[in-house]
C-alpha cells in the first residue's frame, strides 16, 4: 500500500510540475499560436494601414499568423474596450492612437476603460500628418482665403468627421478655435464614407490623414490647402503648413502606438518592442511609410507613457477651450 501511495504521490507531483511548466512559458516560446491585432477603426483607413504593416512584419518574423481584427465604432472606443477586456498573454494586441488614448476620456462620460491602467504600453510606432482638403464647392485656393470665406459665411460650411475621438474631429475643432470659425460637423463611420461625401460635395471640407488624402490630392479630385504639421511634410513638400498660412501656432499630428492588455508579462512586452523596432528601422519600411506622409517614430514603453500624458494634457485644453461637452 505504501508503494502505491508513493507512486500516486509522485504522479501528482509530476502532473503538477508539468502544468506549471506549461503555464510558465519561456520567452523563446512566444508566440506559439496566432496573434490577434485589433485596429479600432474600419478597413482602409490609417489605423488599418498601420495595423497591417505591423501584422505583416510580425508574421514574417515569427512564422505565426497575425490577424488584424477591425473593431470600429464610437471614435475607436469599441475596439479599445475589447482589447482592455482581453487576457494579458501577448495574443491580443492593439493599435492605439491619439483619439482613444488622449482624447476620449475627456469626451465620453462613462468610458469603460482606463487608457493608462488597462494597458501595457509597448511603444509608439509612427506620427502621421493630416491635410486640410476641400472640394470644388469651396472657392478658396489657400488657407487664408478659406478662413476669410468661412468667417464671411458662418455656419454655411460643413466638415466630415469620423467621430469625436478621431483626429478628423479634433483637428478641425482646433482650427475652428484658433481661427474663430463656425463650421458644422457631419459624422461618418470611417474615412471611406466621409471621403465619398466630400468628393460628392455633400460636405465641404475635411482634415484627413495622409494615407486617405494624398491619393485624391494627387489625382486632382480634392484641393489641398495645408498640412497640420509644424514643418512641411516630405510626402508633400510644396504644401504649406497651417502654421505658415495664417493660423500661427497650429500643430497637430496623429500618433500610433502598440499596446497589449494590462498584465502582459514583461518578457513578452520586451520581445514585441524589440521586433517592432527592428521592423520599422528598415529603410524599405521607412520609405513605405513616407509615401503616405508618415514618419517612423519608435519610442520605448516609458517614453510612450510620458508622451501619451503630454498629448492628453494638450487635447484636454483644446476641448475645454472649444467648449465641447462630453457625451
Amino acid at each position: 500500500m505504501r508503494i502505491l501511495r508513493d507512486i500516486a504521490g509522485a504522479t501528482l507531483v509530476v502532473g503538477a510540475l508539468s502544468i506549471s511548466l506549461a503555464n510558465a512559458q519561456p520567452a523563446h516560446e512566444y508566440p506559439n499560436r496566432p496573434i490577434k491585432l485589433i485596429a479600432p477603426a474600419p478597413p482602409g483607413g490609417a489605423y488599418d494601414y498601420v495595423a497591417r504593416t505591423v501584422a505583416d512584419g510580425l508574421q514574417k518574423a515569427w512564422g505565426q499568423p497575425v490577424v488584424v481584427e477591425n473593431r470600429a465604432g464610437a471614435g475607436g472606443v469599441i475596439g479599445v474596450e475589447a482589447a482592455a477586456r482581453s487576457p494579458g498573454d501577448g495574443y491580443t494586441l492593439l493599435i492605439g492612437s491619439t483619439g482613444p488614448f488622449s482624447v476620449s476620456q475627456r469626451l465620453i462620460k462613462n468610458l469603460r476603460y482606463d487608457p493608462v491602467k488597462d494597458f501595457s504600453p509597448i511603444g509608439r510606432i509612427a506620427i502621421m500628418p493630416s491635410y486640410l482638403v476641400v472640394n470644388e464647392n469651396v472657392p478658396a485656393k489657400t488657407t487664408e482665403e478659406f478662413v476669410a470665406y468661412a468667417k464671411a459665411h458662418p455656419g454655411k460650411l460643413s466638415y466630415a468627421s469620423t467621430g469625436n475621438g478621431f483626429s478628423q474631429f479634433t483637428n478641425v475643432e482646433l482650427l475652428k478655435s484658433m481661427a474663430g470659425l463656425h463650421i458644422v460637423p457631419v459624422s461618418y463611420r470611417g474615412s471611406g464614407p466621409a471621403l465619398t461625401d466630400l468628393l460628392g460635395r455633400q460636405v465641404d471640407m475635411m482634415i484627413e490623414l495622409g494615407p486617405q488624402a494624398i491619393p485624391y490630392i494627387k489625382a486632382g479630385k480634392l484641393r489641398v490647402l495645408a498640412s497640420t504639421t509644424k514643418k512641411r511634410t516630405d510626402a508633400m513638400p510644396d504644401v504649406p503648413t497651417l502654421d505658415e498660412s495664417g493660423v500661427p501656432g497650429f500643430e497637430a499630428s496623429t500618433w500610433f502606438a502598440l499596446y497589449a492588455p494590462a498584465g502582459t508579462p514583461p518578457h513578452i512586452v520586451a520581445k514585441l518592442h524589440s521586433e517592432m523596432s527592428r521592423i520599422f528601422s528598415t529603410s524599405e519600411l521607412k520609405a513605405r511609410m513616407a509615401t503616405v506622409g508618415a514618419e517612423v517614430a519608435i519610442t520605448s514603453a516609458q517614453e510612450l507613457v510620458t508622451f501619451q500624458a503630454s498629448e492628453t494634457k494638450k487635447w484636454t485644453a483644446v476641448i475645454d477651450k472649444a467648449g465641447i461637452q462630453p457625451e
